[in-house]
């Protein structure tokens, strides 16, 4: 076994130890069923305005309902990569598990990174779950089957942002404790949202300061450009009134980020692991 699998293990087996997936589980089954009774309700209630109202009224239910289902498994997912990194570095040594572990062979690189890696092997199938989960319950309570227009690429992008999520935590556990780190993480999540909301506004008032003020935000923290664009996937056929409704979004407005996105997102992974690990062999333990 090598040492980036040995300390990915670790990282799980203290987790367990903790109760983290106890908390996760109970959680997310909390949040599946309020959503199927949410989508059962939402979709019975517009059965009953069937060809009255000017758009597809199926086509902006079921994007609204499971727009809103990618930001709960957004957050949830957060919660998860937020549980397993804060604490990496300051709290770990705080508790004094950490030292036995960065001796030799190990390391601290091998440690940083195996325990990112341990993180993302955890998350990346959580969220892609929880988001597959949410699809199929909106479409068993449509009346016609609801699907969104693009299915795969909408959760490996909540799932990447899951992970910048989870990067910022490991950045701020070299130089905060756990308790510090957690707020912080969670206080840099609801910027992420804030971002989005004042892009919503900016757009509302034709406002080009708002949207590049919102614009630049989402690019910073990258994991509200990568909901904005998932967002804009799963209803990018949509036309007329009927899209523009689901571009207004629940938390956030959609939005495409093009090309440039992903090469973004991978540069600020990079970047972010590379930081922690040069603070981390400086820091002293």
């Amino acid at each position: 076994m090598t040492g980036l699998s040995t300390v990915a293990l670790y990282g799980l087996q203290e987790a367990l130890r903790r109760r983290i997936f106890h908390v996760v589980l109970l959680l997310t089954l909390l949040y599946l069923g309020l959503y199927w009774l949410g989508a059962t309700t939402a979709f019975d209630e517009v059965r009953q305005f069937e060809g009255t109202l000017p758009l597809e009224e199926e086509e902006l239910t079921g994007g609204t309902l499971f727009g809103l289902s990618m930001f709960g498994t957004l957050f949830l997912g957060a919660v998860l990569a937020a549980f397993l990194t804060l604490g990496v570095v300051r709290g770990d040594a705080e508790r004094g598990l950490l030292q036995p572990l960065v001796v030799r062979p190990i390391g601290r690189t091998t440690l940083l990174l195996g325990r990112f890696l341990g993180a993302a092997a955890i998350c990346i199938p959580y969220v892609l779950v929880v988001y597959a989960v949410c699809a199929v319950i909106t479409r068993s309570a449509s009346f016609a089957g609801w699907w969104p227009d693009q299915f795969a690429r909408p959760g490996l992008q909540l799932a990447a942002g899951v992970l910048v999520i989870g990067a910022l935590a490991l950045v701020g556990s070299i130089f905060l404790s756990a308790t510090a780190n957690g707020i912080a993480t969670f206080m840099v999540f609801g910027a992420g949202l804030v971002a989005g909301l004042l892009g919503q506004i900016g757009e509302a008032l034709n406002s080009p300061t708002l949207e590049a003020v919102a614009t630049r935000t989402s690019w910073a923290l990258p994991f509200e450009a990568l909901y904005q664009d998932a967002l804009y996937r799963i209803t990018s056929d949509s036309r007329g009134f009927t899209g523009l409704a689901i571009q207004l979004g629940p938390f956030g407005g959609s939005q495409a980020g093009g090309a440039r996105l992903p090469l973004w997102v991978g540069a600020y992974f990079a970047v972010a692991l590379v930081t922690a690990v040069a603070a981390f062999r400086r820091k002293d333990l």
